[in-house]
Parts: C-alpha cells; sequence; structure tokens
C-alpha cells in the first residue's frame, strides 16, 4: 500500500502486467504502454464496464480499484469535519430546493464544516455553490459516466472515480452529517447504503437529514406501513434512524445539536 501511494497511477501498469503474465514462469520484458498489447489496451482506454457475467475476468482491474481508493483516502482525508449532501442531478438553479441546498451549505460552511457532494449539477452544485460563496472547502467526488457528468465550477477540491462502489465508500467515510434533499435512483440508493450501514452497526450512528417534508413522507409512510406495520421488516426504532426537516433553520439547528465529532 506505501509502495502503490508512492508511485500512484504510474505503478497499476506494470503490477497488471505482471498479473496478466502470472504463472507462465517465464521472464518478461519490462512493460511500456506503447509497446505490449497488454499494457495498451486495458491503460490507454477506460475499464470496460462491469457486468453480471464478464465473459473474460480482468484480474488487473483490482489495481485500477486500489488506486482509486488511495487517492479518494487521500484526499478526504485532508478535511475534518465534514457534511455530505445528496440529491438530484436535475434540480435547476433558482428551484426551491436548489436554493435551500446552497443556503444550508453555505451556513455550515460557515460553522467550520467541509462540504462533500458527488461533484457535478443539480443539488451537489448547489451545496458546492453555497460552501464556495461562504469562503468554505468545497468538495466533489464525481464519477465517469457514459453521459459525461462534468464537474461544476464550485469546486476547491475534487476527485474522478470510475467506481461506483469506491465512490460511495469515500461519500460515505468522509462525513459527520448525511444531508439528502429530493432525489432519484442514486439518491435513494446512496440512503438506503447510509441506512443499512449503520442499522448494521457497520458504522457508527450518525445524523441523517432528509430535507422536503413533501417529498419524504410518501415514502416514510411507506417504511412504516408495509415494511414496519405489515411485512415487519424492520422495527420501530429503526424509524428513528434518520430526521425529516422542512426548513434551513429546523436543517441547521438539528445538524449542529446533533453532530458531537
Amino acid at each position: 500500500m506505501t509502495r502503490l501511494r508512492r508511485f500512484g497511477r504510474a505503478a497499476i501498469p506494470a503490477l497488471a502486467f505482471a498479473v496478466a503474465a502470472g504463472s507462465s514462469g517465464q521472464p518478461a520484458a519490462a512493460p511500456t504502454p506503447g509497446s505490449n498489447p497488454i499494457i495498451r489496451d486495458r491503460f490507454t482506454a477506460d475499464p470496460a464496464p462491469l457486468v453480471c457475467k464478464p465473459t473474460r475476468i480482468e484480474s488487473w482491474r483490482v489495481f485500477k480499484i486500489m488506486s482509486e481508493f488511495v487517492d479518494g483516502f487521500e484526499l478526504i482525508g485532508k478535511y475534518g469535519l465534514a457534511a455530505t449532501f445528496f440529491g438530484s442531478e436535475r434540480t435547476g438553479e433558482g428551484a426551491p430546493m436548489y436554493e435551500a441546498a446552497r443556503a444550508l451549505s453555505g451556513a455550515l460552511a460557515k460553522k467550520g464544516f467541509a462540504i462533500i457532494t458527488g461533484g457535478a449539477q443539480g443539488i451537489m452544485q448547489a451545496a458546492n455553490q453555497g460552501a464556495f460563496e461562504a469562503g468554505g472547502q468545497s468538495v466533489g467526488l464525481n464519477i465517469r459516466l457514459a453521459a459525461k457528468q462534468a464537474f461544476n465550477k464550485y469546486l476547491t477540491d475534487s476527485a474522478w472515480f470510475d467506481h461506483f462502489f469506491v465512490r460511495k465508500v469515500m461519500l460515505t467515510y468522509s462525513s459527520d452529517v448525511y444531508i439528502y434533499f429530493p432525489g432519484g435512483f442514486g439518491t435513494l440508493d446512496e440512503f438506503f447504503e447510509i441506512v443499512t450501514l449503520i442499522q448494521t452497526a457497520k458504522i457508527k450512528r450518525l445524523p441523517i437529514v432528509l430535507y422536503g417534508k413533501e417529498y419524504w413522507t410518501p415514502i416514510l409512510e411507506l417504511f412504516q406501513k408495509e415494511l414496519c406495520d405489515k411485512y415487519a421488516t424492520i422495527s420501530q426504532n429503526e424509524m428513528d434512524l434518520f430526521k425529516v426537516v422542512d426548513s434551513l433553520d429546523e436543517a441547521y439547528d438539528y445538524i449542529v445539536k446533533n453532530v458531537t465529532c
């Protein structure tokens, strides 16, 4: 790990070549990106998408994943008190939820929180914008997608990821409070991830703030009526793992009161 950290991504092709050469027992010439087809094909282009049942197991991919973990931990290790914002990439500038995220992140940045997001547009941009305008630390952890999800312009620090699961670890590991604005499948996936980690005691309990009662109430009613009352697949005390808020003041006061790190 120390050596990988020292040499960074430059070490990956040589390590992967060793895996590819592997058990042949034959000496191999030193790999170069331009001369060896294994290195050229695998490391001058983006990794092939992960699929449910790949036709070829790419053992070299472990080094790309390791590199992303190293880079991610080194980046977020620079920050102390932090708040992670989640929400829809489709929320436009000037929309009520955009402005609410911008105002809340600005207030938290002034309180000393580093603001961490997925680094793209929508709620992510709103949170970064609020922190940036307040003179705070504004961090974006973006993911490379076929749709070309670009960084927003309000970042003081950033990183790219190819693997969603590595990025999710960084967004989880980095924070002292998780703040969820209305979003789609990605936002709900990240919400369930955090709730499950806390429910199973894989991470310590931290405040989870759900902003916007109109959006969250029907979802929580489903949890209560179906999951808890009807099917008993969650317990009543697990309904207390998150807090629904509907205003800047309510969100800010709850976070400041309950973040004890």
